[in-house]
């Protein structure tokens, strides 16, 4: 992979945003149309208490992929700089904005030597059935769903409805978690402010 100067990652960006604007919006209302996509309205911000913060050693796990894999946290230390990305559901706008989102940006991920770790607490059917729909994404997939959210309590982000946060995690290849950013659940987190994040880690 060619490096990626801060010209190319300011131009990636704004591309997403642009793509965000115009090319997600259709697909979705395409979708939506077709009764793919489910709007399940404002929710409440937030609806969770992590006891973890910035500093602490990441608690590890083990969850399938829809790949048929199981994937746990701790085969990628000392290898790779990792994001845990939890989104609440498939099938919904938001989440079906966000790690599409993150295959344009791929080489943002490279260039600082980190991968992806999608979460959701829906099951390995549904996950692949919705990740195909949106064209497949290049990072591992996860399924949090049994025993059900598991994962996303250890992470203090399940929300009481059993969805969980629209949450990030950044965790240096150290195990240590790097940057906490539970976020409105309404609302994409800024790629801007990952950018940073993962400035901070070098390689």
């Amino acid at each position: 992979m060619r490096p990626v100067g801060q010209y190319s990652v300011a131009r990636m960006l704004a591309v997403l945003m642009v793509l965000s604007l115009l090319c997600f919006p259709a697909f979705l209302y395409a979708q939506q149309r077709s009764g793919a996509i489910y709007d399940p309205g404002k929710l409440k911000p937030v609806d969770s208490e992590t006891k973890l913060k910035v500093g602490d050693n990441a608690p590890d796990f083990t969850l399938p992929s829809i790949s048929g894999d199981k994937v746990s946290l701790s085969q990628y230390l000392g290898k790779k700089n990792v994001l845990l990305s939890f989104v609440p559901a498939a099938w919904t706008p938001v989440c079906s904005q966000q790690w599409p989102g993150y295959n344009i940006v791929r080489d943002l991920f490279d260039k600082h030597d980190a991968i992806v770790l999608g979460i959701t607490v829906d099951n390995t059917p549904t996950l692949h059935a919705w990740t195909q729909e949106m064209g497949t994404v290049w990072f591992p997939v996860l399924s949090d769903f049994w025993p059900h959210g598991k994962v996303a309590g250890l992470y203090g982000v399940l929300r009481s409805d059993g969805t969980s946060e629209r949450a990030l995690f950044l965790i240096d290849k150290k195990g240590v978690i790097r940057f906490i950013d539970v976020h409105d659940i309404n609302e994409m987190p800024r790629l801007e402010k990952l950018d940073a994040e993962l400035r901070k880690l070098g390689k």
